[in-house]
């Protein structure tokens, strides 16, 4: 099992924002789960929590069987470099490095042996031709960012993708492309898949779908 929850609750202490109650939910190797719900359902909290970004009030949050909320702020930002890729809404590239300095830094942080071959590869693999990798990544198009912001989630070849709203500035032409080269790829690695969104055009491509509102049961008896 890559991701296990168990009696997660979580709520921001001002008080504003979602209130997640999920009694159990998990996600196994290689499935890939399109996870969707209404703006303030809780979609990126929930994200964050499971990437250790957030704690829960509440219960566990286990990823390949570590309980990540009990590790230290240190430690869950490690096992997050290492066993965790994350594809931002926004990509969060750093606009004046090249694409593949900005794919190395994340081998960087998880501390694992030079990725450099790797992160061409990456790139390669995902369409950017070799003349571009050397490129700051505020050159690039909008699409070659969005494959950049991929290759650096896939560099430590991570058991587990998070994917947070990322076509949503996309027209249909360049939200297709991204689809099909995620998916490959997530595919080629048995990696698993949570792909949050809000546009259910593209929930027929994954294996696994599932509304928020009904995984998370705010206000459950005791």
């Amino acid at each position: 099992m890559v991701v296990a929850v168990e009696n997660l609750r979580f709520q921001y202490y001002c008080g504003n924002g979602p209130v997640l109650d999920i009694p159990r939910w998990s996600v196994s190797h290689g499935e890939q789960v399109f996870l969707y719900g209404p703006s303030g359902s809780g979609k990126s909290t929930l994200l964050n929590l499971l990437a250790g970004i957030l704690l829960p009030n509440v219960g566990t949050i286990e990823i390949l069987g570590k309980p990540i909320h009990s590790l230290s702020s240190s430690q869950r930002d490690k096992w997050r470099a290492r066993h965790i890729g994350v594809v931002f809404q926004q990509f969060n590239l750093i606009p004046y490095l090249n694409g593949l300095n900005n794919i190395k830094l994340a081998a960087h942080f998880a501390k694992t042996a030079n990725k450099s071959a790797r992160a061409s590869e990456l790139l390669s693999a995902l369409g950017i031709e070799p003349q571009l990798h050397d490129q700051p990544a505020s050159k690039l198009s909008i699409g070659q960012q969005q494959r950049v912001a991929i290759a650096r989630a896939l560099i430590n070849q991570p058991e587990l993708l998070i994917v947070d709203e990322p076509t949503s500035a996309l027209d249909q032409q360049n939200r297709d492309a991204f689809m099909s080269l995620l998916l490959n790829q997530v595919k080629q690695h048995n990696t698993a898949l949570i792909f949050v969104s809000h546009d259910l055009r593209l929930a027929d491509k994954f294996s696994r779908v599932e509304a928020l509102p009904k995984i998370n049961r705010v206000g459950r008896s005791h």
